[in-house]
């Protein structure tokens, strides 16, 4: 599904989720994306309570929804969650984290909207930013958004987007 190269040079780099590669059938750069995401989610690499009370660490990463897997733990060489609340993560764990995040968040999203596609690598990275905010489920909710999106009418895509509590949350 996706084509992965290892440019080597960070740890975080070696990962089959390589943030730093194109998807095949995605436009935008995942590395364009994390280092956004980066600005405005910021890096937190012990333990914290976002805005809403859920644990959290690293780039946004939910860890009562998501967690971080036995693969990841394995892949980081860190033995157990135990270790991640003590000691927390390192910058490239962080970054590999995200990582996975993001292709998690684009296959959900090209799954519940394959018109994404189709979508030139800006809009595909604002689709994506807002999925990666929000989560896929409540993106989708967007009705009127996502008929314009379809009808490739991106002006009144856009009003759409403005017209929401996401948009006047996010500013």
């Amino acid at each position: 599904m996706f084509k992965m190269e290892n440019t080597g040079g960070h740890p975080w780099e070696k990962s089959p989720m390589n943030a730093h590669t194109y998807s095949e059938e995605m436009k935008y750069d995942r590395n364009t994306f994390l280092y956004k995401l980066i600005e405005h989610e910021g890096m937190v690499l012990t333990v914290y309570e976002d805005s809403l009370g859920i644990e959290t660490i690293g780039i946004g990463r939910n860890l009562k929804d998501r967690g971080i897997t036995p693969e990841e733990l394995e892949y980081m060489d860190i033995p157990n969650m135990a270790i991640v609340y003590t000691n927390g993560i390192s910058e490239a764990d962080a970054k590999y984290l995200a990582t996975n995040d993001i292709k998690i968040v684009e296959e959900e999203l090209c799954r519940a909207k394959p018109c994404v596609y189709g979508l030139d690598a800006a809009r595909q990275l604002i689709l994506m930013d807002m999925a990666f905010n929000m989560g896929v489920p409540r993106l989708c909710k967007f009705k009127k958004m996502w008929a314009a999106v379809e009808a490739g009418n991106f002006d009144t895509a856009s009003v759409e987007m403005l017209d929401s509590r996401w948009a006047r949350q996010v500013k």
